[in-house]
């Protein structure tokens, strides 16, 4: 009926989805012309970031757009609506400093909330003066920040979660209409690199066109010419197998976005051409090494982006060669760049 009305039909249609039929909440199953919060996205890349195991390969299709979710319906990458955090459940602060959940201002013995967070600590419940907790609590945020934002579909940010915003552990806050629930604008002040950071995220998804696609990649070389338009490397350099995808231990990967195959036209029918990017992505506890991919792909690649040092002020060079190896810190994404005819 809705697809039907002569006007509703026309704006953007965004489903939380529950009761799309029996059974209550099913992602993936509500009919075209609908967008999707997409629970398996915030679910799997939690559980990523905080170190489980068996979940690169669902990653994988998490952030190129969740294919197996929507594809089969004839929906595109839009229909899924990404998020880490939503009005409800932890905010971002609180899902790396907190292992449970701590509800007992609402009244209900701490009985009422989602016990499931999938969320983690680093060390320390609620806050502490731990300088290498507190580090390595920043950097999460910033890797969920940048998952977020580097993925196919529609990143939904929460409102406060770029200032650090915090409950205090409190993921039902709903009823809350005191200082658990408001936004204090000091940590405006208080978080301004962590603002700054999401700032830069925002950019480079609105300058890059190969974050923004609108058609599913397609794995191979398109036009029967150049390289395909996304490849999947392992941290050494070569094209993850289907082996390696099975492999419980692994939690990194290299990801090839080929910006000069993007195969769509803008508003004037011309080609969409732009920069191509590799995102390396390393859950692991302790640093790897990444080898880019040979100068097939690339000849020369230029940072633009590390969560490990976010203001990039620790990197004495920004420029990498094609097949060179350089160190990727533990627990972080960097982004790399080819500018179109460099």
């Amino acid at each position: 009926l809705i697809q039907q009305d002569p006007v509703v039909s026309r704006v953007k249609l965004i489903a939380e989805p529950w009761d799309v039929g029996e059974g209550g909440y099913q992602v993936g199953n509500f009919p075209p012309l609908w967008s999707e919060w997409n629970g398996k996205f915030r679910d799997c890349v939690r559980d990523y970031w905080r170190g489980e195991g068996q979940t690169l390969a669902e990653f994988a299709s998490r952030i190129t757009g969740s294919s197996d979710l929507y594809e089969w319906g004839g929906r595109q990458p839009a229909a899924s609506i990404n998020f880490v955090t939503a009005h409800d459940g932890f905010t971002l602060a609180d899902l790396v400093s907190y292992n449970e959940k701590h509800n007992e201002a609402n009244g209900e013995d701490n009985n009422d909330g989602e016990s499931n967070n999938r969320s983690w600590n680093h060390g320390a419940e609620g806050p502490t003066d731990d300088q290498g907790i507190n580090e390595l609590r920043c950097r999460q945020q910033r890797n969920f920040l940048a998952t977020l934002f580097l993925s196919a579909g529609v990143p939904m940010l929460v409102g406060g979660d770029e200032i650090g915003r915090t409950q205090h552990g409190n993921n039902n806050g709903y009823a809350q209409d005191n200082e658990i629930s408001w936004v204090n604008w000091d940590l405006l002040r208080d978080n301004a690199e962590l603002h700054a950071f999401v700032r830069r995220l925002i950019r480079l998804r609105q300058e890059q066109p190969v974050l923004r696609r609108r058609r599913w990649f397609q794995g191979r070389a398109l036009h029967g010419e150049g390289v395909s338009d996304i490849a999947w490397f392992r941290p050494d350099g070569d094209a993850m197998s289907s082996e390696d995808w099975e492999q419980g231990f692994a939690r990194a990967v290299a990801v090839f976005l080929n910006g000069g195959q993007i195969t769509e036209s803008d508003e004037r029918g011309e080609p969409i051409v732009g920069d191509t990017l590799l995102l390396q992505f390393n859950a692991h506890d302790g640093p790897l090494d990444f080898t880019l991919p040979s100068e097939d792909f690339a000849d020369v690649w230029m940072l633009e982006l590390d969560t490990a040092d976010p203001s990039l002020t620790g990197q004495a060079m920004r420029h990498y060669l094609g097949g060179s190896t350089q160190t990727v810190a533990a627990r972080s994404v960097r982004v790399l760049r080819h500018a179109l005819g460099a």
